[in-house]
């Protein structure tokens, strides 16, 4: 699995505004991150729990249907959430203008 995780940075590290990566275990744990230790600890508990709660969403209005992405958009970053079975992918963008 480590070699699909550096490929998962590599490939997202290429494209434009990246701000930060974050990949997580389906524990929250940080398993590889390009930002401070704080930020990323703070964007694992909260997205960490935004996911579960977005997927009991989805499934609760359709039982055949599984959460894939989340992606939020603030006037200073935007966060695209890719949740799966075993890990969590955080990138954190800088909106282009």
């Amino acid at each position: 699995m480590s070699a699909e995780i550096e490929e998962i940075l590599k490939r997202y590290q290429s494209y434009p505004n990246v701000a930060g990566i974050i990949i997580l275990d389906p524990f929250a744990i940080p398993i590889k991150t390009t930002m401070d230790y704080t930020l990323t600890v703070h964007y694992a508990a909260v997205v960490h729990t935004l996911a579960a709660k977005a997927a009991k969403m989805v499934s609760s209005l359709d039982a055949n249907n599984e959460l894939m992405t989340i992606r939020l958009r603030t006037k200073q970053h935007e966060v695209v959430i890719v949740p799966s079975e075993s890990y969590i992918i955080i990138v954190v963008q800088k909106p282009g203008e």
